[in-house]
């Protein structure tokens, strides 16, 4: 068998590596795309809402970096389209951080977003930015109106004066209806989902359809201004549309039913526009797996929740919160952090009441199974990053590993609470960090001369490519124990019952996002 053959890599006595081409192997054959246990994105998102087109809207690279940016465009898509399909509007986003996915979730989207984090800091931080985003997106919507405005202008023109107001009453027409018509199909779609497993759904009369024959009742020199308007309104936000809602008619021609059901529309429009003012709310709480979601959100109803890069347990707790509460609908985590993550076997002390974060199905339960620290610590490293050159950082990995010798040989410290941090990139020589890193772990520098430390570098410096080859090995090892993290938590979401479809997607590219895998799962319609 190929487990087998794959054991031969290791000595069979002393059990060390002796071939690492077929370590190598090994590893690739073991690893999540070769598995072919992933359902790829653009699956997901058909089955969901078909050959529908997604949202474009605001440049995210106008105030997130590349990485961020990325992740956000990739993942909001995808909370949409599963919003839609279920027929909900309200998004948990646990864990949310500094807010970026929230934000855009509410201003693109529209969605009513309760971002949660455990940091205080985070959440007022999360605050300011959002107000921050909401002046940038109302700039946006100004740009997009005033080159509405501005290319209508000049097609208008160039034609006859007793042309111009019918050519005006036309366009508003064609975008009040435009935008009618995309509340409607909201309503319409959450009315025709009856489950939120995959299945095929009948739409009504696209936009398209609806425009066209809108447009066929006009002239033909009134249709091409027509539809380069709408091409326009094709590349605006939702919110941008709703502005142009309220465009004047000529009253004189309106009968007073169309006057009182026009004002009625206005009236309707402005009360959902102040409802919707602020979509986002940042909270301030820590989320474990027996929080009661009503207790912080007071107005929780029929929702999913969301989690971009959750840290340790709480990717678990995440995915434990949704098979427990019947308002939440579905669910969209990618997690982080491995090396947070609490294990039941990694200690042999017996806590029946702890929830731990791995491992979670009952299967590897029953085997009593444990990764360890070191390789939860390796799944965090970044395979594809260093294959495309993104070497590890050598260096600092060397300098931590001689200060691991000289804090156990010289102050008898195997454990300790404390951590070094970043200190590396704070310091000027081997000395210096020795001595930063020391006072970060409490521990007296004094005794410790600079020759003293010197000597356990120079002791040691021939052996930094024989660190750098180890720590190669554990990057090639990084995607295997990731697998296992992640098989387990879906196989977690199989064996639990009223889940319509469960799944794992690559929603990031992995140079740009490592931690690129999302768990996904859609409760039966009929839970509750």
């Amino acid at each position: 068998t190929d487990d087998d053959i794959f054991a031969s890599a290791f000595c069979e006595n002393s059990e060390k590596l002796i071939n690492v081409h077929l370590f190598a192997l090994a590893t690739k054959y073991y690893s999540l795309p070769n598995l072919g246990v992933c359902t790829p994105l653009e699956d997901v998102l058909e089955a969901l809402k078909g050959d529908s087109q997604g949202a474009t809207g605001i440049k995210l690279d106008e105030f997130m970096n590349n990485k961020k940016s990325h992740e956000v465009q990739v993942m909001s898509e995808l909370v949409d389209s599963i919003a839609n399909y279920c027929g909900i509007k309200q998004v948990i986003d646990i864990g949310s951080g500094k807010g970026y996915l929230s934000s855009f979730l509410s201003m693109q989207y529209n969605l009513k977003v309760y971002g949660i984090d455990s940091s205080s800091s985070n959440t007022n931080g999360a605050h300011e930015r959002n107000r921050k985003l909401k002046k940038h997106w109302r700039a946006y919507q100004s740009r997009g109106r005033e080159n509405l405005e501005s290319r209508s202008l000049e097609k208008a023109n160039d034609r006859p004066l007793e042309s111009e107001i019918k050519c005006k009453t036309i366009s508003e027409e064609l975008l009040n209806n435009a935008n009618s018509l995309q509340s409607q199909d909201r309503v319409i779609i959450q009315n025709l989902v009856p489950s939120c497993g995959f299945t095929e759904i009948v739409t009504p009369k696209s936009n398209t359809e609806i425009e066209a024959d809108l447009v066929s009742r006009t002239q033909s020199h009134e249709s091409k201004l027509s539809e380069d308007v709408l091409d326009i309104l094709n590349v605006l936000p939702a919110d941008a549309v709703e502005d142009f809602s309220s465009s004047h008619y000529n009253c004189g021609e309106l009968s007073e039913e169309e006057k009182v059901q026009r004002k009625m529309t206005s009236l309707k429009t402005k009360a959902r526009k102040s409802s919707e003012s602020n979509l986002y709310f940042p909270l301030t709480s820590c989320i474990t797996a027996e929080t009661e979601l009503s207790d912080v959100i007071t107005d929780l109803e029929d929702c999913m929740m969301v989690g971009l890069h959750t840290c340790g347990d709480l990717a678990a707790n995440t995915l434990r919160i949704f098979t427990a509460k019947p308002e939440i609908k579905a669910v969209c985590s990618v997690g982080c952090c491995y090396h947070l993550l609490s294990e039941q076997f990694e200690n042999q002390e017996e806590c029946h009441n702890q929830v731990w974060g791995f491992p979670m199905c009952q299967y590897l339960k029953d085997k009593g199974w444990c990764c360890g620290r070191n390789a939860r610590m390796s799944a965090c490293l970044a395979l594809e990053r260093v294959a495309v050159g993104q070497m590890l950082p050598t260096e600092s990995l060397f300098y931590r590993a001689v200060l691991q010798v000289i804090i156990e040989e010289i102050y008898g410290v195997t454990k300790s609470d404390r951590h070094v941090g970043k200190t590396f990139s704070k310091s000027s020589s081997f000395i210096d960090y020795v001595r930063r890193s020391l006072k970060k772990l409490e521990l007296d520098d004094s005794k410790l001369p600079d020759s003293c430390i010197m000597d356990y570098y120079e002791k040691y410096k021939h052996r930094m490519n024989e660190l750098e080859a180890f720590n190669m090995l554990k990057v090639v090892l990084a995607p295997c124990i990731e697998v296992l993290i992640l098989l387990d938590r879906l196989c977690y979401l199989k064996e639990q019952e009223k889940i319509a479809w469960s799944g794992l997607v690559k929603l990031f590219d992995p140079v740009k996002s490592p931690r690129c895998y999302a768990v996904i799962a859609l409760k039966n319609h009929s839970c509750s």
